[in-house]
């Protein structure tokens, strides 16, 4: 039998980095975002001996005899992660297996690529021993495995996102608890939205564990700045909320403005000179709004275009040697399944 899964990546829309410890913990964080048309896939099929393991966008293979825990060595630890915890948990009876994987946008990019394979991998595994997890204990397990096992610097809005699927807003508390709350946005609301927010890639990814940790440094060491700044893009989040249930589309942009510049104060390296030039550009071309996705320092940006503003700010961006990635909102979130 070969067990499939696919999770899907996300847009962060408002409230970036108020899920990251110990922002969330002391204080509580709120994020909005969608879920995409863009996935990470996992695939466990039969092998003839032992375990093994690839990535074939990173091009990375690995084989190992038939043991109970792989080694984690910065090489495609992400897979052995969950293999680890779920032998150590549930075991896995059958070791000859090859856990194949594939996402559809580049590591660093900032669309949650990381968070949205372990889902992917946890959800492939979950397929193949029929596990009893629900949606909020895969996403906490993701979450685990990615931040307490593998001690990977990072938030917690991306294995939500990944798991539900579909635009939430969730809130993060102290001790890991999480409340995942799906918006239901009428249909017209999310056609213009889709319409008018690009989604553009910089070519560049970035390392995100250097800014999240410079920002948890900022809470631990009280920085005034920082800290407000979280408090801030919390309140965006709420903004987010408001408008896109009111169909107030009209405030999108600024909104995500407010964000943008509430975000560069958290940590140094968020923004940088290629970054801000791509989104000034942008706005003098017709967006009136944009954001850095995920940690920040590159990968994706999206920006807010209204009424026809996004074919001038389309041709605007290809002197800057990025993309326009073409995606959809989606609406189910880790997908499984079992063929033969």
């Amino acid at each position: 039998m070969i067990y499939r899964s696919r999770a899907p990546l996300r847009i962060g829309l408002a409230g970036g980095g108020t899920d990251v410890s110990p922002y969330s913990d002391e204080f509580g964080g709120a994020i909005l975002n969608a879920t995409i048309s863009h996935y990470a896939h996992a695939v466990i099929a039969p092998n003839e001996k032992g375990i093994r393991l690839q990535a074939m966008d990173r091009k990375e293979t690995q084989c190992f005899d038939a043991i109970e825990v792989l080694p984690t060595d910065g090489t495609l630890d992400l897979h052995k992660g969950v293999f680890n915890r779920i032998q150590k948990d549930f075991g896995i009876p059958n070791k000859n297996f090859c856990l194949t994987t594939y996402v559809d946008a580049p590591a660093g990019s900032g669309l949650g690529t990381s968070s949205t394979l372990m889902v992917a991998i946890i959800g492939a595994f979950a397929e193949m021993l029929k596990l009893p997890l629900g949606e909020y204990d895969i996403a906490h397990y993701a979450y685990e495995i990615e931040r307490k096992d593998l001690q990977l610097a990072g938030g917690k809005q991306d294995q939500y996102a990944a798991t539900f699927g579909g635009v939430n807003f969730m809130e993060f508390y102290t001790g890991d608890k999480v409340i995942v709350n799906p918006l239901r946005i009428r249909n017209e609301y999310l056609h213009e939205l889709e319409n008018n927010l690009l989604l553009y890639f910089t070519s560049t990814s970035r390392e995100s564990a250097t800014i999240i940790k410079e920002q948890q440094k900022n809470v631990l060491q009280k920085n005034e700045k920082s800290i407000e700044a979280m408090h801030q893009l919390k309140e965006q989040a709420r903004m987010m909320k408001e408008a896109l249930l009111r169909g107030h589309l009209n405030e999108i942009g600024e909104i995500l403005d407010f964000g943008f510049q509430q975000k560069r104060k958290m940590a140094h390296n968020i923004s940088n000179s290629m970054i801000d030039e791509i989104y000034e550009a942008a706005k003098k071309a017709g967006a009136t709004g944009g954001k850095i996705s995920g940690a920040g320092g590159g990968g994706f940006m999206t920006f807010y275009c209204p009424l026809n503003t996004r074919y001038n700010v389309m041709e605007t961006l290809k002197a800057f040697g990025g993309e326009i990635k073409p995606y959809q909102f989606t609406k189910q979130g880790l997908t499984t399944w079992t063929t033969q």
